[in-house]
């Protein structure tokens, strides 16, 4: 899983005025009183365009509006691309998808849909906290939190290993029906510390890395959250020193020596492959590396079990990649364009849509949770069923540099602050001079 790097508008920028799409797909009505353009991820589960465009082109019909619709590629950043080169031109789509932080860089250019987030919240519940805390900019909604984009990289382990070598049955702890939170109680990170080395000792060590890409950033910040060590609170004061960050510095340097020998330079991929290739008892990711190898690896495929991270003395935290539909205030058709991301986002076509992607996407309302897709995908039967956030589950959805104030938090994400201090901690530095190192890199952010 790779789209959770996040590109700032500079550097989009620097990467040209423009992005390379797919082609465009024309939806024409009959009698159309209007004209809409919108650009969505080119979803890597092909179906999901499909049910994508079978849906624009029904609410294009009864509502009289030409509708083309632009499926652009995450790989190259194109989709940042697109949106900085449109922000600065003040032309383009009605609405594109926007990433994590990217709500709050566009912000001023972004229409508000406070109108839209009332009227979803007033049907079916309200947006988690850290929803709010992406897209709620000055007092005002820029951005409808996106079901097609939003994903939980959360556990997925192999079934028979973590239960032979380290005593683990993750079929237990979180079966494929409602069970009682007390199932998965001693899920903690001492438990995950003593599974990850016996799993080691074994030749199959867990696949997390310390690298520089999102996927480190998003597997080291969660234990970061679990034990309460924040690194800038949310008034912006930087507070890396604290007992508590010295309590995680010391747990890291214990969990590092266990990981993969080339933990440090781990990738995107790599946790993938650690899977696929059966070299890995468990990874942090969402059901991408299984739905590989499914077709790559079948008997791994089969032995693979999704499921909620451990939890820390403060909590149990799950890593959140989250998506947005946005609409630019420089829109032709503001009111058009607000209207169809509203209707994406409802149950009806939330849930057939991600049946279309085999439960890849994740609603942003856990009223949605309940979808059958979840209990029906396989092998093994349910393998997914608790890739949702279930209201037993006794978690909280995270993302990394949370509760930093936005702007100072995505840079903390892009230079992938969390797992360099713990690459730190790995190459044998101690806790002060880890810590001195982030204050000094943080320093540069708050000014």
């Amino acid at each position: 899983m790779n789209r959770s790097r996040r590109v700032t508008r500079r550097n989009a920028l620097q990467l040209g005025a423009a992005a390379a799409a797919l082609p465009l797909v024309h939806i024409r009505t009959a009698g159309a009183a209007a004209k809409l353009t919108v650009g969505f991820w080119d979803h890597w589960v092909p179906p999901a365009n499909d049910a994508m465009k079978k849906q624009v082109q029904a609410w294009a019909d009864k509502n009289k509006v030409d509708v083309t619709i632009d499926f652009i590629t995450s790989n190259g950043y194109k989709i940042q691309i697109t949106q900085a080169a449109e922000a600065q031109a003040r032309t383009g789509h009605d609405f594109l998808p926007f990433y994590n932080w990217e709500v709050n860089t566009y912000a001023d250019q972004l229409e508000p849909v406070d109108d839209v987030v009332k009227a979803m919240t007033g049907q079916y519940g309200l947006y988690s906290p850290i929803h709010e805390y992406l897209s709620k900019i000055k007092g005002h909604w820029r951005a409808l939190p996106s079901s097609t984009g939003t994903l939980n990289l959360n556990c997925c382990g192999r079934i028979s290993l973590l239960k032979q070598h380290a005593g683990v049955d993750v079929l237990a702890m979180y079966p494929a029906h409602k069970s009682d939170p007390s199932a998965a109680a001693s899920w903690t990170y001492d438990t995950f510390l003593k599974a990850a080395e016996a799993c080691q000792k074994a030749g199959f060590a867990f696949g997390l890395g310390l690298g520089q890409t999102g996927d480190s950033v998003n597997n080291t910040g969660i234990i970061y959250s679990a034990f309460g060590a924040e690194l800038v609170n949310a008034k912006g004061e930087i507070t890396v020193e604290s007992d508590a960050m010295n309590e995680l510095l010391d747990y890291a340097r214990k969990l590092a020596t266990f990981l993969p020998p080339d933990t440090v330079s781990y990738d995107d991929a790599s946790n993938n492959r650690a899977l696929i290739s059966g070299q890995s008892a468990l990874i942090m990711n969402p059901p991408s590396a299984w739905s590989v190898a499914k077709r790559d690896a079948p008997k791994v495929a089969e032995d693979c079990w999704t499921f909620p991270c451990p939890a820390g003395p403060k909590g149990r935290y799950n890593p959140y990649n989250y998506c947005f539909f946005g609409v630019w205030e420089f829109g032709s058709n503001k009111t058009a364009a607000k209207e169809l991301a509203q209707y994406l986002q409802e149950r009806p076509q939330v849930q057939e849509r991600d049946t279309a992607a085999n439960g890849y996407d994740l609603p942003p309302l856990i009223s949605m949770s309940d979808f059958e897709i979840w209990s029906e995908v396989e092998p093994p039967k349910g393998t997914v069923y608790n890739y949702p956030m279930r209201p037993w589950h006794d978690a909280h959805e995270n993302i990394t540099a949370y509760p930093a104030p936005p702007d100072i938090a995505a840079q903390m994400y892009a230079r992938a602050i969390h797992p360099s201090m713990l690459a730190r901690i790995h190459s044998g530095q101690s806790n002060k001079e880890v810590i001195a190192w982030a204050k000094n890199e943080l320093e540069g952010f708050v000014r």
